[in-house]
């Protein structure tokens, strides 16, 4: 390849690219897509001109008289009636990828394509290249004649190259997170596609997905990715046209080609982060390719007729090396490219499975611009010290002997302001908890088909919003979660039909707002948890005693326990006791909780609760002597002033403190924090009873000083190693507040017990 043509190529295939999003979104009806090409090819036209040198003449002077063509038929338009007709759109849509394809084949020194079939008045001079292949006699698809993507042999010798890890890498990001919103619809619309293959408006949708994703990896020069979406995207095209029918082995496929590019883009993702920058990554991208190909030419359905365009007969291996970041210098390029990943609007859910949201069309995205994170996190901890300002403003004594009604209206609106500001500032992090449910569609999909039962998803609440850190850091517990649901809690059909149930299992994932909290509902139509079993089991691995008076949530709780499994095969989906305990402390560890309502033969439910955001929190002020803390007001059953003789010393066990009938044991924060206290009598203090999973402990502190909303702040590098504390909080009276840890808290052994065992 020629470095000098370099500059050339990269701004001719950003050019295509936008040539691309103008068809996805022309209207044959109106005149604006027009007037857009007309000027794009136009521009392509003086670039072609411009270029000099004898790299690739004979592929150059090909391009050039296909552009030349291309702009004849618009210029034909123009003149006629300034109207797109549909076989002028036809043109283009078969134009534009053999032009990419001409155009890399220019690049490399390759072969140039063959013109597809009726296009002798392109290049009538110019004789076509012979191709490599010899000419199949096996009929295909409409769709597949216009295939122009490089054979797999022509990318096996680009890859041959070597290709080095220096690329752009803010254009790397781009693509990536643009790719990651497009293999996000494209999952969502095959399954709706899986329920009903004849719904053309999410054809259209999951075409024009994977055209964007087949046209930015383009640009990228990603082109074994560009290969694998063009086989895909031909397959879609032959279904919306009508001369390939979607089956199951077909959204099969399609699905596993979404997972090859998810991998390819999530190890991309991971080298921009500095992980083994330029690591090739193998993929099975060439035998996926030749299924895809396969399935095409064959059909299942109408076919029309026999087309004289070769059929490639790949011999690449299994799986291919893919360079993890092309070297290829790619010209800058404007934001549309990327911007118009959102497909056209998706239609209503079929009442079995969950729809993909319906999306704004392209124009109306104009509004929405990326913000990197932590340009987040610190705005918002500016409003966080904003609001702590304000407080101290509010409430300084200084203030409070002063009596003017124009301070007192001053401050109430700066008050608002502030308020209003905080609000706005804690939005901006939130998003919908949508591509999280939606996920679990795909997940639920595929153990029904490992499992051999039928399961249906219902999703509710998909437009949520919750703090963005919160949504990835629920995504492993669902995902556990719905994994366990499927496999221990849907029967087999046959054991449902034989128990007067349907066939179809539902499991239901809901999202709401409760109080300032989010509440997570995983609830199933299963057989439900059967306490005897739990309790047997329990009692067999040493969990319990066999003496032991449980009740029956109690016993529920038990399944949280480390390396606890009722499961009598191990699988892998469950069996190994690994999962439900790092569920519950991931819950704990973002200050949630989680909760178990179950019926023998009827299903059961797993309800999370999980604060809206990890930067701001609901809590309880207590004083411990002089001290301010903290305890998060989702930890805190309740609280009290105990009476004479509620709390008691046990041999071996420390303090305890009679609560409902239980004996509940008590830490002396005080004692336990070093710190001076004001009633050394418990009946003269508070003790707030407080939980962590199915353990709880009844804290004695001094006073209530009552609830307030804080801002977390980290305690930084200096206190990495203490155990007691969460972070700290600015309170309004300036004064510092440290944020027990409770779950921390609850699990330590008390000195009492130690000392008295």
């Amino acid at each position: 390849m020629s470095d000098d043509i370099k500059p050339f190529t990269g701004k001719v295939k950003t050019l295509l690219q936008h040539i691309a999003l103008e068809l996805a979104f022309v209207d044959p009806v109106q005149e604006s897509g027009v007037d857009g090409i007309h000027d794009l090819l136009t521009q392509l036209t003086e670039l072609l001109t411009g270029v000099s040198g004898s790299h690739g003449t004979d592929t150059l002077e090909f391009i050039r008289l296909a552009q030349r063509a291309a702009r004849r038929w618009i210029d034909e338009r123009i003149a006629a009636d300034s109207r797109l007709t549909a076989e002028t759109i036809q043109r283009l849509h078969e134009w534009q990828p053999w032009m990419e394809s001409a155009v890399t084949a220019w690049e490399y020194n390759l072969p140039c394509p063959t013109l597809p079939d009726g296009w002798q008045d392109v290049a009538p001079t110019v004789a076509p290249l012979p191709s490599k292949q010899p000419t199949s006699t096996q009929p295909t698809t409409k769709a597949s004649v216009s295939r122009a993507i490089p054979a797999l042999e022509d990318v096996e010798e680009q890859l041959a190259d070597g290709l080095a890890a220096d690329a752009d890498q803010e254009m790397v990001s781009l693509f990536c997170s643009s790719a990651q919103d497009l293999l996000q619809d494209i999952e969502q619309g095959v399954l709706v596609l899986e329920e009903n293959p004849n719904e053309s408006t999410t054809i259209d949708t999951v075409f024009r997905a994977f055209h964007t994703f087949k046209g930015n990896a383009g640009v990228m020069n990603f082109v074994v990715l560009q290969r694998l979406t063009h086989e895909l995207e031909s397959l879609l095209d032959a279904a919306r046209r009508g001369t390939f029918q979607l089956g199951r082995e077909s959204i099969d496929l399609i699905l596993q080609g979404a997972d090859i590019l998810k991998r390819y883009v999530t190890e991309l993702s991971s080298q921009l982060s500095g992980v083994e920058v330029g690591r090739k990554i193998s993929l099975p991208i060439p035998s996926l390719v030749r299924r895809a190909h396969r399935m095409l030419t064959t059909g299942s359905g109408p076919v029309p007729a026999k087309s004289s365009a070769p059929v490639v007969q790949n011999r690449a291996p299994a799986s291919v090396e893919i360079p993890a970041i092309s070297s290829t210098t790619v010209q800058p390029i404007p934001t549309p490219v990327f911007a118009a990943t959102q497909p056209v609007a998706s239609p209503e859910p079929p009442a079995k499975q969950v729809a993909p949201t319906k999306q704004a069309p392209a124009s109306s995205a104009v509004g929405i611009v990326r913000v990197d994170t932590l340009k987040l996190d610190g705005l918002i901890d500016l409003v966080g010290e904003l609001v702590i300002a304000q407080s101290m403003v509010v409430q300084n004594p200084d203030l409070k002997n002063i009596t003017s009604e124009h301070l007192s209206r001053s401050l109430g609106q700066l008050r608002g302001i502030t308020s209003d500001l905080q609000r706005t500032a804690m939005s901006l992090r939130m998003v919908p908890i949508r591509n999280t449910f939606q996920k679990m569609s795909r997940l639920v999909r595929d153990l029904a088909a490992q499992q051999g039962k039928e399961i249906q998803l219902v999703l509710e609440g998909e437009d949520t919003e919750l703090d963005r850190n919160i949504v990835e850091e629920l995504s492993d517990p669902l995902i556990h979660m719905i994994r366990n649901s499927a496999d221990h809690g849907i029967e087999a059909t046959d054991r449902r039909i034989a128990d007067g149930k349907p066939r179809a299992g539902t499991i239901t994932l809901r999202a709401f707002h409760q109080g300032g909290f989010i509440v997570i509902q995983i609830q199933d139509d299963g057989k439900g948890l059967v306490p005897d079993r739990i309790l047997a089991k329990a009692v067999e691995r040493g969990l319990v005693k066999p003496d032991n008076s449980l009740d029956e949530q109690e016993i529920f709780e038990l399944i949280f326990a480390p390396g606890f499994s009722t499961a009598e095969q191990i699988t892998d989906v469950s069996g190994r006791g690994v999962g439900m305990d790092v569920v519950r402390r991931n819950i704990e560890k973002m200050r949630g909780k989680i909760e178990i309502q179950s019926v023998a033969g009827a299903g059961t439910t797993f309800t999370l609760f999980v604060p809206l955001t990890l930067a701001i929190i609901e809590g309880l002020l207590v004083g411990v002597g002089d001290q301010r803390y903290i305890i998060p007001t989702l930890s805190v059953r309740e609280s009290f002033r105990p009476l004479p003789g509620m709390v008691t010393t046990v041999h071996g066990r420390g303090e305890m403190v009679h609560v409902r009938g239980r004996l509940t044991p008590m830490l002396r924060l005080g004692d336990h924090l070093h710190t001076p206290v004001n009633a050394v009598d418990p009946t003269q203090g508070i003790v707030v009873v407080v939980e962590a999973g199915q353990d709880s402990r009844c804290l004695l502190v001094d006073e209530l000083i009552g609830k307030q909303e804080v801002v977390i702040k980290s305690l930084g590098e200096m206190f990495h190693n203490q155990t007691a504390f969460a972070g700290a909080a600015i309170l309004g009276d300036g004064r510092v507040g440290l944020i027990l840890d409770i779950h921390a808290l609850v699990k330590l052994k008390l000195k009492h017990a130690e000392t008295a065992a």
